[in-house]
Order: C-alpha cells, then structure tokens, then sequence
C-alpha cells in the first residue's frame, strides 16, 4: 500500500466482497466462506466504534443475502453494491454517514482497485490483504473503546430512523422538536465518564466553542478542584439514546463562572438543546451570585455555537489572543424549551 498517512483517525473501514471479505467470486459460486480473521476483524472494529460498509462490485441483492447468512449484514451501513468505479462507491459511503472521505480505510484485495481509489480519492487510506492480519494494531484505529463507542453502530441506525421520520413529518418545527420526547439529563461528570468526556474534546469540531482539548487525567483534575466545573450531558428521545452527548468546563471566578468549553456532539445539532444547557448554567450562575461569560475561539465550523452564545443573550465584552470573551446580561433569563424534559436530579443532589 502507498504509505499517506493522513492525520485523521479512520472512522469507516469499507470492504471489498469477492476475494476480500470472502474466498471467491460469488457470481462464479464463491462466497460460501470468510477469510480467515475477517470476523475477528469486523467485531473487533465495532467494539472499538469504527463504522463499516461494503463497496463491491456485484449485484446488490444476492450479495446482500449472502452476508446476511454469513452472519455479518447487521454489522456494515449504508453498503455500496453496483458496478460503478470503488472510488465512487466509497463516496457514497461517506456522504451517507456524513464522514469525510479522509476519514476512510479501504479493503480490497485487488491491485487495480486500490489504485483508482487511490488516485481519484488520495486521502482515502488502502488496504491488501497482507494487512488485515495487523490492521486493528495499527494507530489509526488506536480508538478509546466507551459504551458510546461500542453502540456508535446502533446510533447511526437509529440517526437514520430519525431522518426519515424527520423528512416525512408535517407540521411546525415546534411540533417536530416536541413529537422527539426529548429528555435531557445534566450531572457531574463521573469517573467513568472521562474517557468519553476526552474523545469527545478531541472529535467534536463543529459544536465547540474553544477547540480546548482535555486528556482523560486533565479532565479528573478538574473534577476535583472546587474552582472548576465539569458537567456531562446526556440524550435521549422516541429513537433511542444518543448516550453522553455534550461536556460543559466552567471556572469559577471571584467575581464570575466563565465557560472555557461548551461542546456538543454533531448527533443532535438542531434539536437546540444547547439554549437548556446554558438555561441551567445560568440558574446556577445567579443562585451562586456571579455573573455567566464565555470564552469562544472562532474558527471555520463552529460558528453555529457562536450563534448558541449570540440567541442565548451573550454579547461580546472584548477579545484576547484570539479567544472573544461572551457575557450573559444580568437582566436576561434564559429559559428551557418546553419540548425538554430536563433531569438535573444528580445536580441537585450536589447542592
């Protein structure tokens, strides 16, 4: 394989059928087997969260059938079957999921095919078989395993299922957001959180307002310092659980609480649960008698949080080294939506 190596961990690993996945052709009777390692290699790669899909050259239905006797259907989204160039099947791959293509691996056990997707998309990283024994060793898939990680599968399933029923809905946003029955759940984060709580400061780019990114070590320092919040926060609706979702870091001042990192996880953009979080920040804020300022970093993809800030009654109250600092008006009261339920049952046990 060309060694690239793209700075981007892979989030898509995207398999070839004959010959790759399986011994054969299956158009010729083949595919009655799996290479050896090839399910060791699939579970181990869902465990650690990495999503998997199919792009092959085959008819899709027989194909199909096949991995579903195999025992391996359940486990590949948005699987790509036509006749169509591998480098287009692979962008459709990573449209469908809504990934960057920098963030695939590709399998394919012919020279040919690794190289036209290697031309037509540079950034996608190629796979023989020679690899497979040692693929899940190598960086790019040194994944944290959390429980979100182990169910991303599932939340990309379940993501779909909310698509179309989103598509298909008739009626006010409002009525939309309420038909979710949305509950919200704001707590301390916990111990067993800090691995989920860090990857999410290193994945999350568009929903985050500093970019500020944390270790699982930093994170239960400030846990324990009493100058410093930490809160996690959690999501889930008619769907399913979108698991920990968003992580709130807040010093706090003498005079003020000031949000160093606000972020949400790109799931639940457009839900606007990010207003009810800062609803409770601020709440707290007040009771404690100290005004709520933010810090925010702009860059290309967060401007959305910029908006959160701005919708919230945030003004901007100066800039420094590139970081604006938001205040929250001492008149202004922030409220929750009134299509979320929000548990905040472990905060107040804190009080």
């Amino acid at each position: 394989m060309t060694d690239r190596r793209p700075a981007a961990r892979v989030k898509c690993v995207v398999w070839d059928l004959d010959g790759t996945l399986w011994h054969g052709v299956l158009a010729e009777g083949g595919g009655t087997r799996l290479r050896d390692g090839v399910r060791e290699t699939v579970l181990e790669l869902d465990r650690r969260g990495v999503l998997q899909s199919i792009a092959s050259k085959n008819e899709p239905g027989p194909a199909l059938r096949r991995l579903d006797r195999l025992g391996l259907a359940e486990y590949f989204l948005v699987p790509q079957i036509s006749w169509d160039a591998k480098s287009v099947l692979i962008e459709r791959v990573a449209a469908g999921l809504g990934i960057g293509v920098d963030t695939v691996a590709f399998v394919d056990d012919s020279a040919f095919e690794r190289a036209e997707v290697a031309d037509a998309l540079p950034e996608v990283r190629c796979f023989d078989l020679d690899d497979l024994s040692g693929l899940t060793e190598r960086s790019e898939f040194d994944l944290p395993i959390t429980v979100e990680a182990s169910r991303r599968r599932h939340l990309y399933r379940e993501a779909a299922t909310r698509r179309t029923y989103e598509e298909g809905f008739v009626g006010p946003r409002s009525d939309f957001l309420r038909s979710l029955d949305m509950r919200l759940v704001v707590r301390p984060t916990r111990a067993a959180d800090l691995v989920r709580a860090a990857e999410l400061t290193q994945r999350t780019h568009q929903l985050n307002t500093t970019g500020l990114q944390l270790s699982a070590a930093q994170l239960a320092e400030l846990i324990d310092d009493a100058d410093s919040l930490v809160w996690s926060v959690s999501l889930s609706d008619q769907f399913g659980d979108y698991g920990v979702i968003g992580l709130v870091v807040v010093a706090l001042e003498e005079r003020q609480w000031r949000i160093r990192l606000f972020l949400m996880s790109c799931r639940v953009m457009g839900r606007n649960v990010g207003g009810a979080v800062l609803a409770v920040l601020a709440e707290r804020a007040g009771a404690a008698g100290r005004d709520l300022v933010a810090d925010f970093r702009p860059n290309d993809v967060n401007r959305q949080m910029y908006l959160v800030y701005r919708l919230a009654g945030f003004t901007v109250d100066g800039e420094l080294d590139g970081i604006r600092r938001m205040r929250l008006g001492r008149t202004t009261t922030l409220t929750v939506p009134e299509y979320v339920d929000l548990d905040l049952s472990e905060l107040e046990a804190r009080r």
